[in-house]
């Protein structure tokens, strides 16, 4: 018997761990591990706990189909994982498990532990590359190290893609009869560690709507993509991240769907398609990155020196910003889409850990975690690497002195405030002219249901400036 351990790779096609546990004869059987607790100490939002089981109750009844049954297991935290694998390959007479490799550091002890525990008992484990295109370790620096820095990653990442190239899997064809399916709403148990398991109607399951969006946005998008993508209230983007985090679609996918619309695989700025691929070898990078240092999920700095920065923990300043209270209406419209929804633009999420960071000078902890927990595209190598961009600790240049500007930035990025309108109600009647910087207006009108900012921009701006220099002396 053969097990496949389905984790953040929910998907039948281009799954290389199902791919290679069904190449041959012989039984297979599937597994996916659920672990409140410890799903909960990693600030999962239960948005995407809900999004994610969703999408395994889908991923059960299309393998059921195909004659493979996916088992269940709930174990509390890691910890736990192995002795739960354990008992269930004794129970099934697994020889083989196959699954596609973890990333972060919790994940990888999980399963080195699992390698031990089932080592003892004669089955063999085989760990596959399903998150990246290309694997953690293959891009190179001229001196055989993995790269720190993005650009010449992207360069390495684009050449050595030429030289590899890969290949698309289809999902498996049936291995025996179809097998019955029990949904997870109706199995107690799942139900009382999870609560409600019905998924937001705005994020549908199933490998079928993440290749729906992919090719809509190739059809309709991409080729403005670098126009279009920083608008908010425009639909420029893919909105694939939640169906990349819990691996519905991967990354290969994309790829190569992009190359089909092109009818060539973009290798510059200058050609159509490359901003959007661009984006995804950025995925790929902190991916790698996560691999390369582990401490980045431990919640370290990327620049060992940034964690001598004296950042605030305003609990009350904090709060404001979470709630979208800060009298910045980018960034009030911005927190309050992401409180309601789950997902936040790009351009908006730079804005808004922009101002935490560098215009409260809130440590980039708080507004990752506050992150993780509310977003259904939770992914800790991109939103780590994001925050850290941001605050000036991680992997950039010299970011320091890069403070965005809330005033402008909306300014620039949603003209007509239709966003903003959208999302902060107090102002869904203010005049074009006064949207981004309202207060005038509200005072004319004698009105108060809108916050004053909490901070001077340049005041705050100068101030986190002079913190990093501080650092540099």
């Amino acid at each position: 018997m053969k097990l496949v351990w389905f984790r953040n790779d929910l998907r039948l096609a281009d799954n290389p761990a199902l791919r290679h546990a069904c190449a041959g004869d012989g039984p297979v059987a599937a597994l996916f591990i659920i672990s409140p607790t410890q799903w909960r100490q990693h600030k999962m939002a239960p948005i995407r706990q809900r999004f994610m089981l969703a999408q395994v109750d889908v991923l059960g009844r299309e393998l059921a189909a195909l004659g493979i049954p996916l088992h269940l297991l709930r174990v509390e935290t890691f910890a736990e994982a192995p002795a739960a694998l354990s008992d269930l390959c004794r129970e099934l007479g697994v020889t083989q498990l196959y699954a596609n490799q973890a990333i972060e550091i919790d994940e990888q002890r999980r399963d080195h532990a699992v390698s031990a525990a089932l080592a003892e008992q004669a089955v063999s484990c085989h760990w596959l590359n399903g998150c990246c295109v290309l694997p953690p370790g293959r891009v190179l620096t001229g001196s055989g190290e993995m790269f720190k820095v993005f650009t010449p990653f992207s360069r390495a990442w684009l050449k050595a893609l030429d030289e590899e190239g890969f290949v698309i899997h289809r999902a498996p064809v049936p291995r025996g009869e179809s097998l019955p399916w029990q949904p997870l709403a109706e199995r107690a148990w799942v139900d009382e560690a999870l609560g409600e398991l019905t998924a937001d109607p705005r994020w549908p399951v199933g490998e079928a709507e993440a290749r729906r969006r992919l090719n809509i946005f190739l059809e309709q998008a991409v080729l403005d993509y670098g126009e279009t993508r920083d608008f908010p209230a425009i639909a420029g983007t893919s909105v694939l991240s939640p169906y990349l985090a819990a691996g519905i679609i991967s990354p290969r996918q994309c790829v190569a769907a992009l190359q089909q619309r092109l009818g060539y695989r973009p290798q510059s700025k200058a050609q159509p398609g490359f901003v959007w691929l661009n984006e995804l070898i950025w995925r790929e990078f902190y991916r790698h990155l996560l691999v390369l240092i582990p401490t980045l999920s431990m919640n370290r700095p990327f620049k060992p020196e940034a964690a001598a920065l004296p950042w605030s923990w305003d609990p009350d300043a904090f709060a404001a910003w979470c709630e979208g209270r800060t009298g910045y209406p980018i960034v009030d419209a911005a927190m309050r889409c992401l409180n309601a929804t789950g997902w936040m633009h790009n351009r908006l999420r730079m804005i808004v850990a922009s101002f935490l960071t560098k215009d409260l000078h809130i440590h980039w902890r708080l507004g990752e975690d506050y992150f993780m927990s509310r977003l259904i595209d939770g992914d800790l190598a991109a939103n780590n690497g994001g925050w850290q961009w941001a605050a000036g600790t991680g992997a950039d240049a010299a970011p320091y002195f890069r403070v965005f500007n809330p005033t402008t930035q909306g300014q620039r990025f949603d003209p007509q405030g239709e966003f903003i309108r959208t999302w902060v109600t107090e102002l869904a009647d203010i005049p074009v002219a006064y949207v981004h910087q309202p207060h005038d207006w509200l005072r004319l009108k004698g009105r108060q249901d809108y916050p004053a900012p909490m901070v001077d921009h340049a005041v705050a701006r100068v101030r986190a400036i002079e913190m990093f220099r501080a650092l540099e002396k």
